[in-house]
C-alpha cells in the first residue's frame, strides 16, 4: 500500500525517521509512537484516496495538524498512516457582509487573522499556540477569548470531512441556525479524528473592535483573585479575556519573558467595545477587585505593552517548564462551575504545597477552566508516582464539583482513564456505539476518546 500512494503523492510521502519521529509525538508528556508513513495531501480528494487506501487494508489513519495536542491526541498508537494537513492552507472564501469564511484545514488562526485584518475582521478562538483550524476543530479548541466568544463548538458553521469508508460529508450550511436533522458540525467538532477527517472548516468572524484595552492586578490571595473573577462574571461585566496566573507563575513568567510583574497572584483582564463601554467595563472591574485586595492595577489601550503582556502569558508553559530544566511536565486542565471555582483552585494550590511537587497554575478562568503544569524529574520514581496521583486527584476534585477532566485539551489517550468517572456506562455505549458505526474497522486515529471501544 505504501508503494502505491507514493507513486501516487511522490515526495509527499515520507517514510524518513526524522519525518515519522515528528508525527509520533505533541507537546505533552505522553509516551510517542511512530507511525509507518507520513502523507501530505494537498486537496480533500487526496485525503480521499489515503482513506480508501488504508480502509482497504485495515490501516490507521491519523490526521495531524501542528502537533500542539497536549493529551497524545496525534500520537499513533498503532503505527498507521499519519496524514499532515498543513498542505491544505489556503482561504477558500471571505464573506465580509455574512462575517464567515472558508478554510482548509491546514490554515493557521494567525495566517487567517492577518488575512482578516485587511477586512476589519478577525476570528477570536486562540488557545496560545498558532494551531490549525483543522486541529483546533478536531479538539473542540478553547483559549484566553473563550469568556466572550465561546470555543470552537460556538463559532464552527460546518465542515468538510472524510470518513472511514472514505466518502465525504459537507455538514452545516451558512445559516446562523438550523433544525434540519441531527448536528452533525457538532459531532465531529471535538472527536479528535476518531470520526473523520476534517478537510475544510467554516467559521464565524467577529468585526476588530474599536478600542481594546487591557489591565494587570496583583492579589493578596488566590481566593481574592478568584472572587474577583466570579463576582465579575455574575455582575455580568463584559470582559473579552480573563485569565489567572498564581505567584509561581508569575514568577516563572518574569524570569522566562523579562518581566518584573509582582510576585503575587495576578489577573490578566482584557475588554472591546467603544472607547466610552471599554473605560466603563474597566473601571466597574476595577471597583471590583479593589473589593476583594486586588493593587496595583494598570490599565493601558496601547496595542504594544497589551501584546507584551499576553505574549508573556502564551509562553506560560514553556516558563513553567524552565523552572525545572530538563524536568518533564503534565500540562493538565479541568474546568468547573464559576461557583466552585475558588474552591477548587484555592485547594489545588494546597494539595500542590502539601506534595511538594513544582507546579504553577494559570486559566482561563473566565469560563470556569485552568491549567496545572506539574513538573518531575521522569528519573526520580517518587516523584512519577507523585505528579500522576496529583493530577487524578485534580481531577477527580473537579468531577465531583460537577466540572470536567478536560476544558480544552481533549481526552487524547491521556486522559482516556478519566472518562468513566464523569459519564455513566450508557454514555460510553452510546459514544461507542457512535464510533462502531461511523468507524466499523476502528481505523480513525485508534485508542482515543472512547474507552468503552477501544478498551
Amino acid at each position: 500500500m505504501i508503494d502505491d500512494l507514493r507513486v501516487r503523492l511522490g515526495d509527499r510521502l515520507s517514510t524518513a525517521a526524522a519525518v515519522l519521529d515528528e508525527h509520533g509525538r505533541d507537546e505533552g508528556w505522553h509516551p510517542a509512537a511512530t507511525p509507518d508513513a507520513v502523507v501530505f495531501p494537498d486537496s480533500t480528494a487526496e485525503v480521499v484516496e489515503v482513506v480508501r487506501a488504508c480502509a482497504a487494508r485495515g490501516v490507521p489513519v491519523v490526521p495531524f495538524g501542528a502537533g500542539t495536542s497536549l493529551e497524545g491526541n496525534v500520537t499513533p498508537l498503532r503505527g498507521g498512516v499519519t496524514i499532515d494537513l498543513t498542505r491544505m492552507g489556503r482561504i477558500l472564501e471571505v464573506n465580509v457582509d455574512d462575517l464567515d469564511c472558508r478554510v482548509e484545514a491546514g490554515v493557521t488562526r494567525n495566517t487567517l487573522n492577518r488575512a482578516l485584518a485587511r477586512e476589519g475582521l478577525f476570528f477570536p478562538i486562540d488557545p496560545g499556540a498558532d494551531a490549525t483550524l483543522g486541529g483546533m476543530a478536531a479538539t473542540r479548541a478553547s483559549g484566553t477569548n473563550a469568556v466572550r466568544y465561546g470555543t470552537m463548538k460556538d463559532n464552527v458553521l460546518g465542515l468538510t470531512a472524510v470518513l472511514a469508508d472514505g466518502s465525504v460529508v459537507h455538514t452545516g450550511t451558512r445559516a446562523r441556525k438550523s433544525s434540519a436533522g441531527y448536528d452533525l458540525t457538532r459531532l465531529l467538532v471535538g472527536s479528535e479524528g476518531t470520526l473523520g477527517v476534517i478537510t475544510e472548516v467554516s467559521l464565524r468572524l467577529y468585526g476588530i473592535p474599536e478600542v481594546i484595552g487591557g489591565a494587570v492586578c496583583s492579589f493578596a490571595s488566590l481566593a481574592g483573585a478568584v472572587r474577583t473573577v466570579i463576582e465579575a462574571i455574575q455582575l455580568g461585566v463584559p470582559v473579552a479575556r480573563l485569565e489567572l496566573l498564581d505567584d509561581v507563575q508569575v514568577e516563572a513568567c518574569n524570569r522566562f519573558s523579562g518581566l518584573s510583574l509582582p510576585v503575587a497572584p495576578l489577573l490578566l483582564v482584557e475588554f472591546h467595545g467603544s472607547a466610552i463601554t471599554v473605560a466603563d467595563h474597566a473601571a466597574a472591574f476595577e471597583g471590583i477587585a479593589a473589593a476583594h485586595g486586588g493593587s496595583g492595577w494598570e490599565w493601558t489601550t496601547d496595542a504594544a505593552e497589551r501584546e507584551r503582556l499576553w505574549a508573556a502569558r502564551h509562553q506560560a508553559y514553556y516558563a513553567g517548564k524552565a523552572l525545572r530544566p530538563g524536568a518533564l511536565a503534565i500540562p493538565t486542565d479541568v474546568c468547573v462551575p464559576i461557583s466552585r471555582l475558588a474552591e477548587c483552585i484555592v485547594e489545588t494550590r494546597a494539595d500542590i504545597d502539601r506534595s511538594g511537587l513544582v507546579a504553577p497554575i494559570v486559566g482561563h478562568v473566565g469560563d470556569g477552566n485552568f491549567h496545572v503544569v506539574v513538573l518531575f524529574d521522569p528519573a526520580a520514581p517518587s516523584e512519577v508516582e507523585a505528579a500522576h496521583t496529583f493530577n487524578a486527584r485534580l481531577i477527580a476534585r473537579a468531577q465531583a464539583m460537577g466540572g470536567t477532566c478536560t476544558g480544552e485539551h481533549g481526552v487524547g489517550y491521556g486522559k482516556l482513564e478519566f472518562m468513566a468517572g464523569e459519564h455513566d456506562p450508557a454514555t460510553l455505549r452510546m459514544m461507542a456505539a457512535v464510533k462502531r458505526a461511523l468507524d466499523p474497522d476502528g481505523i480513525l486515529n485508534p485508542g482515543k476518546v472512547v474507552p468503552a471501544l477501544d478498551g
